[in-house]
């Protein structure tokens, strides 16, 4: 499991589970991935990190540093 925050949030207009990645917004279109259900959705998000992580590393991009949300 990765450092990284995941927002999951149903959408009705979808009727899916939709997640994003906060400390990916500046570098992927978002959402980045979704699922039928929050389960579902959870697995693709990891994946979707792992995913970008290793290619950036690939690309030797620097990597997008894990943070705590700030709920206002």
């Amino acid at each position: 499991m990765s450092q990284y925050s995941m927002v999951i949030q149903w959408s009705e207009e979808d009727q899916l589970f939709l997640v994003t990645i906060p400390e990916f917004r500046d570098r992927v279109i978002m959402p980045c991935t979704h699922g039928k259900t929050r389960q579902e959705a959870t697995c693709n998000g990891e994946e979707v990190i792992e995913m970008y992580l290793e290619a950036w590393k690939n690309e030797g991009q620097s990597l997008p540093e894990p943070s705590t949300l700030q709920i206002a």
